[in-house]
């Protein structure tokens, strides 16, 4: 009796075990999901999005799996992200944290705010204001802001949320470094991305996580909770769920 019990612990840890392992595979070489815990990528992420991200789209480097182990500096299987993706990568500051912005400017690259346009290497990208003006959370307060629609050079589009009130209308020249990207956030006036050179700044290559696909399962975490539980149906966005990303 006490070997076949042993037997069926044994059995048991091993099928774990090898569910633990195939876990991580998918998670590492595969899909992994994410949870958008801010506003920085309104209006196309909201606050309690869930999204997966395709781990395969640039390949693999150390960052691809969990807790980022320290067995190399070098990504293998790489691929080039192109302008206007929707980007998950680990901070520069502690190659730790994950981030998810949109890739502006590629290696070589020089990026400025001249009154209000983004400029990539000197031209304009298309901006297109709609009539869409809306309130977004940013911290604690809202932000008054219109939406527009962007048009990076290789023709992605894609809405950008600016302040109402005033935004950013000047700024330095950045030259993307090779190997590097420069990355912002669509709700511009409230984003810590490539902009803040001593946060977040140029991102190596070797940061790049993976492209976010799909808006799996939303939720307004401001109208219900784990501790409102009875309204949690109506903080339930079904009209995202499932919706592709671009």
């Amino acid at each position: 009796m006490k070997k076949k019990l042993v037997n069926l612990i044994i059995e048991n840890l091993k099928t774990l075990f090898g569910a633990l392992i195939i876990a991580i595979i998918i998670r590492s070489l595969i899909i992994q999901p994410f949870y958008i815990p801010s506003s920085s990528m309104e209006p196309t992420l909201l606050i309690g999005d869930r999204i997966f991200v395709s781990k395969y789209s640039y390949g693999f480097s150390k960052h691809s799996f969990p807790f980022s182990p320290n067995f190399s500096d070098n990504r293998f299987f790489s691929k080039k992200p192109e302008q206007g993706d929707l980007v998950v990568f680990k901070t520069p500051a502690d190659n730790r944290t994950d981030y998810i912005k949109r890739l502006i400017g590629l290696p070589g690259d020089e990026i400025q705010f001249v009154e209000g346009d983004i400029l990539i290497n000197k031209k304009k990208i298309l901006r297109k204001e709609t009539k869409i003006s809306q309130a977004i959370r940013c911290g604690n307060y809202n932000l008054e802001t219109k939406i527009f629609i962007e048009t990076l050079p290789n023709g992605v589009k894609y809405m950008a949320a600016y302040n109402k009130n005033g935004t950013l209308q000047n700024t330095k020249k950045f030259k993307v470094p090779q190997d590097h990207y420069f990355l912002m956030g669509d709700n511009r006036d409230c984003s810590k991305d490539s902009r803040f050179l001593d946060d977040v700044g140029y991102v190596k290559n070797l940061n790049l996580v993976g492209k976010a696909r799909i808006i799996f399962f939303s939720n307004d975490t401001k109208k219900s909770s784990l501790l409102k539980f009875w309204n949690l149906h109506d903080s339930f966005r079904f009209e995202r769920t499932f919706q592709g990303l671009k």
